[in-house]
């Protein structure tokens, strides 16, 4: 295993305590990376790539981001907050853009930043790099963590069409370092940059970034945590006199349009280019893609979210009025703007000589086998499990398809037998007792579910 499969952060994590086994996790996962066990889920690490659906589907929130200790902001001199612009977009109209920046410095923030302030320098990378004869096409976005992770896990003859590029969070990250020390006299070792995630995926990706040794970034803060938290003061009538706000960069049009579906392909200049959005949508592209049941297409703007990161799962209202919120701010918004309130325009060469990232490498779902012959001949078995199978991936057995199902078996983790389907081939000629068909369905479902006791009388 690698350094970097050790070093996979997983911001998701289960409070088995209020799961109730429903396994809509299951059934929902684009990577099949839960089963159950015991009436719980049991997360393969090497298959999450933190897209957050099962966190949006579990009916008991068993399921959590994990995020860092918000009090941490308190223990530097000059803690940043570094901002989606969809942030604001969460808020109410009536709400002013100087209210949600007057919050955030009552709360502790001394600087704040747009992530997306470093699109107008990254938009001219990204078209380079698309024409660039020698890359392979289509040419991926790296900006959606998630779809990274998801093309390593389930798609990894793709690995090389991602554009090994900086995404704006990083970019901007290096700008606020850069700025701070030369213009402010601040110490890198006194500042501390905090982002606010709209998904586990961001989070995760900063914890253990890909293409890189170590983030830029110091901390995470949850978005719809940190939004409460910010609505709470402007209803208490604490935010600061304006007088008190650090200066702040305007954005423009095209920036905050980015982190939208489209916002990306709207950057380019020439080419075929598309936008999909929804990780199960972009993972059926994909096979698509990797089918070669598609071509010629440039560039693909691929993002795990549904209406991209305004349906972010740690956003804290609704997508498609935070689209609509986010559209209207952008129409009112220059289409360019001079250097006097771009202070990232004075280190575009600094930041273009530092955007690129490492190679991707893919990443194994399941190692069958450390010898190549023995993994060969495991996969060949899960095959031939499989074809036998009923197809009808009903679940019964905990995993999310026959499939899965399948090479589980191969891999001795489950028996044949715990398929219902099988099940029910045996019962007829004496292979299976109903004792142990009762076994099998509480080793998978726990004994909770199975007890003929929590069935009312009345019922029976």
């Amino acid at each position: 295993m690698d350094k970097q499969q050790e070093n996979f952060h997983h911001a998701l994590k289960f409070q088995y305590d209020l799961c109730i086994g429903c396994a809509h996790c299951t059934e929902i996962c684009p990577t099949a990376a839960i089963h159950i066990e015991n009436g719980l889920p049991v997360l393969n690490p090497n298959r999450c790539i933190d897209c957050g659906r099962c966190y949006s589907v579990c009916p008991v929130s068993a399921i959590y981001v994990e995020q860092d200790d918000f009090q941490t902001i308190y223990e530097y001199q000059n803690p940043v907050a570094l901002v989606p612009s969809i942030f604001f977009s969460q808020f109410p109209e009536k709400i002013k853009h100087e209210e949600i920046l007057s919050a955030l410095h009552r709360l502790g923030f001394r600087f704040i930043y747009e992530v997306e302030k470093s699109v107008d320098i990254l938009k001219h990378i990204i078209n380079d790099r698309v024409n660039d004869e020698d890359l392979e096409k289509p040419v991926i976005s790296s900006f959606c963590p998630a779809i990274v992770r998801l093309i390593q896990v389930k798609f990894p003859s793709l690995v090389n069409n991602i554009m090994r590029v900086k995404p704006p969070l990083d970019l901007t990250a290096l700008h606020i370092k850069k700025q701070l020390v030369e213009e402010n006299g601040i110490a890198e070792a006194d500042m501390a940059i905090f982002y606010v995630a709209p998904c586990p995926a961001k989070i995760a990706a900063i914890k253990s970034p890909v293409g890189e040794d170590k983030s830029p970034i110091t901390g995470v803060i949850n978005m719809n945590f940190l939004y409460n938290k910010v609505l709470r003061v402007i209803k208490q009538g604490l935010e600061m006199p304006k007088h008190q706000y650090e200066h702040r960069d305007l954005m423009t049009r095209r920036s905050l349009q980015w982190s939208l579906s489209g916002g990306e392909i709207a950057l380019m200049k020439e080419g075929r280019n598309l936008a999909i959005d929804e990780v199960h949508n972009v993972s059926a592209f994909l096979e698509k893609i990797e089918n070669e049941d598609i071509d010629n297409i440039d560039f693909l703007e691929l993002r795990a979210c549904d209406q991209s990161c305004a349906g972010g799962i740690l956003c804290a209202n609704n997508r498609f009025l935070t689209v609509e919120r986010q559209r209207k701010r952008a129409a009112a918004s220059p289409v360019r703007i001079s250097k006097k309130y771009n202070s990232i325009s004075k280190n575009s060469e600094y930041l273009t000589a530092n955007c690129s990232v490492g190679a991707v490498q893919p990443r194994s779902m399941d190692k069958l086998d450390n010898d190549r012959t023995v993994a060969m001949q495991k996969m060949e078995k899960a095959f031939k499990i499989n074809k036998f199978l009923p197809q009808v991936d009903c679940r019964i057995c905990g995993y999310q398809t026959c499939k899965e199902f399948a090479f589980a078996v191969t891999n001795e983790v489950i028996g044949l037998k715990s398929c219902i389907f099988v099940q029910r081939l045996l019962n007829e000629n004496g292979g299976i007792s109903p004792e142990e068909r009762a076994e099998l369905a509480k080793k998978t479902w726990g004994k909770q579910k199975l007890d003929i006791n929590n069935i009312p009388d009345n019922l029976l």
